[in-house]
């Protein structure tokens, strides 16, 4: 007597093209991203500094910062005049804290902190270049929890000096939020456009200090009010430049 066959046939097989799907989905998101970063990091940022290095006028780069792949950046409104010693003493006291040098480890923390909207008073500010070299000093004072919005301010100390006083430049702006550069693509902060207001708020808070001798200001340093920095953000000026004469040792009274 025969037996009866089993009803089962043989196990069915996988269904056809699911799993290479997947991994040609992966692969394809992979590739995007490369192709982001190639073009964010390397090429956008070379065809700019060629584009830039043959268009840009000297009267503008002298009033205006440039990133490292020299796309225009933030515009420079403040001098303070004074040793480095009395900045770095008349900033701390107006509640400015020095923000930390740009490494791999505080590019990873300020990546965190915005994520996890955990505070940073000392985050890295990127690069901006004026006298052919970047910020000597950077300082910075946090809104809410975290880095993402922050006002703050790069000095480069000028090559020359006024009444045998140091001078330093700065570019005082405002980081409204972290998204992607207008222009490559790239992580950064965005900035707000009243500048002036950034440049009013130090002036003002060096006084309140007590870290002023003299303030005034200079009408028509800037012939361009208004632009785009090195992440498309628009700033607006009214053309004047914030000028600061520290006072030697702080507590002094302020004439305008």
């Amino acid at each position: 007597m025969t037996k009866p066959s089993s009803p089962e046939g043989p196990p069915a097989a996988a269904a056809p093209g699911r799993a290479p799907s997947r991994h040609h989905g992966l692969r394809l998101l992979v590739g995007l991203l490369a192709v982001w970063a190639i073009g964010a990091y390397l090429l956008i940022p070379w065809i700019a500094k060629r584009y830039y290095r043959r268009h840009a006028s000297d009267y503008e780069i002298s009033r205006l910062t440039v990133t490292g792949d020299d796309h225009p950046g933030d515009p420079i409104n403040l001098a303070l005049e004074g040793t480095e010693a009395q900045l770095v003493r008349g900033m701390t006291a107006a509640g400015w804290h020095a923000a930390d040098p740009i490494t791999f480890a505080t590019s990873v923390r300020i990546a965190i902190d915005s994520v996890l909207r955990r505070p940073d008073d000392d985050a890295p500010v990127s690069n901006l270049f004026l006298f052919g070299r970047k910020q000597d000093l950077a300082f910075e004072r946090p809104v809410g929890d975290s880095p993402r919005q922050r006002h703050h301010v790069r000095f480069w100390r000028w090559d020359q000096t006024r009444d045998g006083r140091p001078v330093y430049f700065g570019s005082a702006t405002f980081d409204e939020r972290v998204g992607l550069s207008y222009a490559t693509g790239q992580v950064t902060h965005h900035i707000g456009p009243n500048v002036d207001a950034e440049r009013d708020r130090i002036v003002s808070e060096l006084e309140g200090a007590g870290w002023t001798e003299r303030t005034s200001y200079i009408d028509g340093f800037h012939e361009q009010l208004e632009g785009r920095n090195g992440g498309g953000d628009l700033w607006r000026t009214d053309g004047r430049l914030g000028v600061v004469v520290l006072s030697p040792s702080g507590a002094a009274p302020t004439s305008h």
